[in-house]
């Protein structure tokens, strides 16, 4: 009989469960918005690491192992809300006003549980035998091993746990505090210069919002420098050429946006998907491998000897897995055939024999796209850590899929078929997005728990705890920011309605495939940027020197410049304190303290973004917090660069001071 092997080691507790899931709510709650922001989400296991190891101190028996379950429960909250790069597609093309609290949550729960199933055969190919460097994992290790006195002393690492909870608090309140003050009109959001090149527009400018700077911190220099490339690919090449090919009518600003928002933001798509099949064409080796590694550690558990796998290498059974995965399915057929059914305002259901169809054909798609995908996520997972992992690529290349097989169907259904089978592709994507995002997050925390000595099979379980966490808060989330912003491009929407840029630009793929309007050259182009940059990386790394990671480069030419500029200067700002740090004799202490401060600068500002959101639907003002007009910009774009330099610069060298203090 299939069983898992149980130990006696603190490990999957209660209290751990419960920890987890508080600082699971409140990281879901400001990636959430964080992401309909800038686009962008963070991955939350170090800050809640740190605070776990802050919390439990306070408990007898506490273990480092415990301390990684509740950092596995909550790094739920970094990946399950990239949902949100999808889901608010429905409400952009009108086929929801809001978002239904069960179906939402059946979609990140149904869709996340699938997931976590699909990453346990993928942890021998990507974790244990490979050597993928997982920065994020690895440096969630780093931070338990000290904090819980692996190698150093009990008061080192309590000194330690102190000072990194006290750099998460002080950066929160600070990016919270200069987000209320850019919220007053005081200090300018961001700023834009546009300018003539040639015959054409260029731009310049950056946003001041320091969540943005702390994951440029997140993401480090190669990542930064590749962003900053296909930032200067898109306003310093394309936008210019094509906007030196037609009339500019109307103000330069709009004119040139536009261009870059309709075509240029089309080939960052094109060089993405290039880069995710690339990713795809070199795991297929190590997938087999990690499968046939699975299949042959269950073939020991079915003859008995379960006993001697070691407890790093204890899954949860591939019997199990593959039950689990099948049970799903039934819930599943349902969701889809509830979606697809319903009448709204933007179109009629389909619940004609053709919708049982469309229905199996769904499920077929989400069952083998989604393991792609998982598998996907999870080298891109371990190349480049979970925060930086382009999941919206991904999400173009599922949404194409989705949106092609639904062409041919078409020609079967009535004519008036057409919004439901255009929300349809985007219901079935959401699904195949949860899948992606949660195997993303898995492998990470699974290789965190390889480096301390975890039980897998109760970091998989525990993420199961999370991500139901996770698909409870993010529907009402979703609803109160709807209400309050809107999305851009959206019915209803307010001038400062939320970008969603990723959802807005998978929702148009779906549109323009489905209504044969997509201009496929654009894609083209991008794909030959893709090739290119995928091909100078590859040199690059035949060198062993440089990098050029094709994905950031694509993310680069497709996200608003206002959201690249400042992650590359929070890149190279964090680059130049480790290389500073490094030459200290507190080194790694002060550079751990630099990760809490990149972090506690997201969670400020996108808890008082959430507490703005909710002020904005009580008092149905868009500007609550305003003190002056737009005519002060000028002054107010001169306080944003003062404010900004200088509190980082303060928080920078606070942290340094902590980091020495605590090495003792």
């Amino acid at each position: 009989m299939t069983a898992i092997t149980l130990d006696r080691r603190v490990e999957l507790t209660i209290r751990s469960l419960i920890l987890g899931v508080l600082i699971t709510l409140v990281f879901t709650a400001a990636n959430v918005f964080l992401g309909l922001k800038v686009g962008l989400t963070f991955a939350s296991s170090i800050p809640a690491a740190v605070i776990s190891m802050a919390v439990l101190r306070m408990f007898s028996g506490a273990t480092i192992w415990e301390n990684n379950i509740v950092q596995t429960v909550a790094s739920s909250a970094g990946t399950l809300s990239s949902i949100i790069f999808v889901l608010p597609g429905l409400v952009m093309i009108g086929w929801w006003t809001g978002f239904p609290f069960w179906t939402s949550f059946l979609v990140c729960g149904l869709g996340g549980i699938l997931g976590v199933m699909y990453s346990i055969p993928l942890r021998r190919a990507l974790v244990t035998n490979s050597d993928l460097p997982y920065p994020e994992g690895v440096a969630a290790a780093e931070v338990l091993k000290v904090g819980s006195g692996a190698g150093s002393d009990a008061a080192g690492a309590a000194a330690e746990g102190k000072a990194g909870l006290q750099v998460v608090l002080v950066a929160s309140l600070a990016s919270a505090g200069v987000y209320v003050l850019s919220k007053t009109r005081l200090m300018a959001e961001e700023f834009t210069k546009f300018f003539p090149v040639g015959g054409g527009v260029g731009a310049a400018g950056t946003s001041f919002s320091l969540a943005l700077f702390g994951a440029g911190h997140l993401v480090g220099a190669t990542v930064g420098i590749a962003m900053l490339v296909g930032l200067l690919i898109a306003w310093g090449v394309l936008t210019p050429v094509l906007t030196s090919m037609v009339p500019m009518t109307g103000d330069m600003g709009e004119f040139a946006t536009g261009v870059w928002r309709t075509k240029v933001r089309f080939m960052g798509a094109g060089a993405i998907g290039v880069a995710a099949l690339w990713t795809l064409g070199r795991l297929a080796a190590p997938l087999w491998k990690g499968l046939t590694g699975a299949l042959a550690a269950q073939a020991r558990r079915s003859a008995g000897d379960a006993a001697s796998l070691d407890i790093t290498e204890r899954d949860i059974p591939i019997g199990i897995v593959a039950s689990v995965s099948v049970v799903a399915l039934a819930p599943l057929a349902w969701l889809l055939w509830s979606f697809l059914s319903t009448a709204t305002a933007a179109g009629p259901g389909l619940a004609s024999a053709g919708a049982i169809g469309l229905i199996g054909g769904a499920l077929v798609y989400i069952v083998i796209v989604g393991f792609l995908v998982a598998a996907i996520c999870g080298y891109m997972a371990g190349l480049i850590g979970s925060s930086n992992s382009p999941l919206s690529g991904v999400g173009i290349l599922a949404v194409l899929g989705a949106s092609l097989l639904l062409v041919l169907a078409r020609a079967t259904l009535a004519p008036e078929a057409g919004p439901v089978l255009v929300a349809f592709a985007l219901f079935v994507t959401a699904i195949v997005f949860a899948v992606a995002t949660i195997a993303n997050d898995n492998l990470q925390d699974l290789k965190t728990g390889q480096l301390v000595g975890a039980t897998p099979w109760k970091q998989q379980a525990a993420l199961i705890v999370g991500v139901i966490a996770g698909a409870l808060v993010i529907p009402p989330i979703l609803s109160l920011l709807n209400e309050a912003y809107g999305f851009a491009g959206a019915a209803g929407a307010t001038a400062d309605a939320l970008p969603a840029p990723q959802a807005t630009l998978i929702s148009s793929l779906a549109k323009g495939v489905l209504q044969g309007d997509l201009d496929w050259s654009l894609i083209g182009i991008g794909c030959l940027i893709g090739a290119c940059i995928v091909a100078i990386d590859e040199v690059l790394r035949l060198t062993g020197k440089l990098r050029l990671p094709p994905l950031a480069v694509g993310i680069g030419i497709y996200l608003p410049m206002t959201t690249t500029a400042p992650v590359v200067i929070g890149a190279l700002c964090g680059w130049a304190f480790d290389r500073w740090a490094d030459g200290r004799p507190a080194g790694a202490i002060i550079k751990r303290m630099g990760v809490l401060l990149a972090s506690g600068l997201i969670v400020g500002e996108s808890l008082l973004g959430i507490a703005v959101a909710f002020v904005i639907v009580v008092t149905q003002n868009q500007n609550p917090l305003a003190l002056v007009g737009e005519a002060f910009e000028g002054p107010a774009i001169l306080v944003g660069i003062a404010v900004s330099v200088a509190v980082m610069a303060w928080l920078y060298a606070f942290s340094a001071a902590q980091g020495k203090k605590a090495n003792i």
